[in-house]
């Protein structure tokens, strides 16, 4: 299959997801119909095809050779390496909504790193114990602990 062909498709997936996306965005947090909207785009994208590195370049129009460094640097997952490099979709997806998100503020040097910090930083987010400790913290059950 073409570069070009292969981008047409998966342009067309992550377009027909960001249109869920924004539906299910649209619907309060606590929304079963949310929850499920959500679920079909996580399911959709893990059952997606891997991507080629020089589909990816495409998609977030940088060169396949800065797609694979940011690769190898764990910005982007890689699904296999053998017989040759493809891309795990789901993260390839959160990339690129991260990429898209700087470049609309005006941000175009040091991509690699700010998305690395932003996935940092959401991983974080999305620990548990966390978030246990920010409700804590908000409905006033928290204690004030200073070190000495």
């Amino acid at each position: 299959m073409s570069v070009a062909t292969e981008a047409a498709q998966i342009r067309h997936l992550f377009e027909t997801i960001e249109e869920i996306e924004s539906v299910a965005s649209s619907l309060a947090e606590d929304d079963e119909r949310r929850r499920k909207l959500d679920g079909v785009v996580a399911r959709t994208l893990r059952q997606a095809p891997p991507v080629r590195p020089v589909v990816a370049g495409e998609l977030l129009d940088l060169t396949e050779k800065t797609v694979k460094a940011w690769a190898r640097e764990g910005v982007l997952a890689i699904h296999s390496q053998e017989p040759r490099m493809l891309l795990d979709t789901v993260r390839l997806h959160e990339v690129l909504h991260l990429v898209s998100d700087l470049r609309r503020a005006g941000k175009t040097r040091g991509l690699i790193d700010e998305v690395h910090r932003r996935l940092s930083d959401q991983s974080l987010l999305d620990r548990s114990d966390l978030a246990t400790s920010l409700d804590e913290m908000r409905s006033g059950k928290g204690r004030v602990v200073r070190s000495a």
